[in-house]
């Protein structure tokens, strides 16, 4: 449950016991910061909601938070609802890619809910085309993995740093013109454009940008995986699909759904759960020790990496049984109940649980 390695002369730690992620995601949570390798995430992201820390965090996330009541969600999954319906053009006996078609509709989704009508195809592709760069830069470059610094000229670093300038100039552009502008706008940037904190202040552009970039990345790579492997996975269970269909035909009868329709549909919200549990869309979150702790006896000095692996813990059978199923009645609320609450955590945990959730 608890395992140590030594990563370029640095302790890592890997905590896999429900009971020992709670301890260090949320108990421990003052003695945690962000892990080591976000500081490449910031050559993207900036300082935004998943790469602060401290002073800076708190603020942002009681600034963001103000997208993200019940009320404007509600008006998001309008939006979420209409550009999948128009986005999905699928038909018997085509053969796509659906990681790319699920990337390329909660791309137009998260620019839909972003940007509203402020933002038009073309600069939609701009935007998509450059995630794709950058999805690419994390997941596959030695850059990355070794911290090479940005000014080095390697083709992959020449390529981001392309990328993230291609993404600014869309952002600053619309963000400029609705500072311009009088209008106010019912989408997620008039919101954050019209949030204040405690004192009166607002945020900056940076800041916007920001958040904006990392909604763009954090919001829709996210949400295509997960809405491809559940595809995949109910392609491969027919009676997870008849079940599905059942309940979407009984609670929506053919019409596109609404925020209000998700409390009706618990089979559907299973599938989801289930999915996430098998692929998890972060297979990993990590945390550097800020001070020293204790984990079932073993000493976690400061400076220490601490990863939770949902993708290790999901698949245990001390917690799921037969754990490589898909089977999505695990997730029956008196099921679930009965699991020890970290023995699922799609969406990380404590005070930095995903804001998606």
């Amino acid at each position: 449950d608890v395992a140590e390695t030594q990563v370029l002369g640095r302790p890592w730690f890997l905590v896999s016991h429900p009971d020992d992620i709670e301890w260090v995601l949320v108990k421990n949570a003052k003695k945690m910061k962000r892990d080591a390798y976000i500081d490449i995430l910031e050559r993207t992201l900036g300082k935004g909601l998943l790469t602060s820390d401290g002073e800076l965090w708190k603020r942002q996330r009681k600034l963001m938070s103000q997208a993200f009541t019940p009320k404007r969600i509600a008006t998001y999954a309008d939006a979420m609802s209409a550009v999948s319906d128009r986005g999905c053009h699928w038909h018997d006996g085509l053969t796509i890619d659906l990681h790319a078609e699920m990337s390329r509709v909660t791309m137009e989704v998260v620019a839909a809910v972003l940007f509203g009508t402020g933002i038009g195809p073309e600069e939609v592709r701009t935007v998509s085309e450059a995630m794709e760069t950058i999805n690419s830069f994390y997941a596959n470059s030695p850059e990355a993995i070794l911290k090479v610094p940005e000014w080095v000229p390697t083709p992959n670093n020449r390529a981001l740093n392309a990328a993230v300038k291609r993404i600014d100039g869309v952002l600053f552009d619309i963000i400029g013109k609705r500072r311009r502008s009088k209008e106010t706008h019912d989408d997620l940037l008039g919101t954050l454009l019209a949030a204040v904190d405690d004192d009166g202040s607002a945020m900056t552009d940076r800041q916007l940008r920001d958040e904006a970039i990392t909604l763009f990345l954090a919001g829709h790579e996210t949400t295509a995986l997960t809405l491809g492997y559940t595809l995949m996975l109910v392609a491969k269970y027919p009676d997870v699909e008849r079940r599905l269909m059942a309940e979407l035909d009984a609670v929506l009868g053919g019409r596109l759904p609404t925020a209000e329709d998700s409390k009706n549909l618990p089979y559907t919200r299973q599938v989801l759960e289930e999915a996430m549990r098998l692929y998890p869309p972060a297979w990993t979150t990590g945390r550097e020790v800020a001070e020293e702790i204790e984990v079932r006896g073993f000493t976690l000095p400061a400076g220490a990496q601490v990863l939770t692996s949902q993708w290790i813990v999901h698949r245990d059978p001390r917690f799921f049984a037969d754990p490589e199923a898909f089977d999505p009645d695990r997730f029956e609320k008196s099921v679930a109940k009965a699991r020890p609450k970290y023995a699922y955590f799609p969406f990380g945990g404590g005070p930095r649980v995903c804001i998606g959730n």
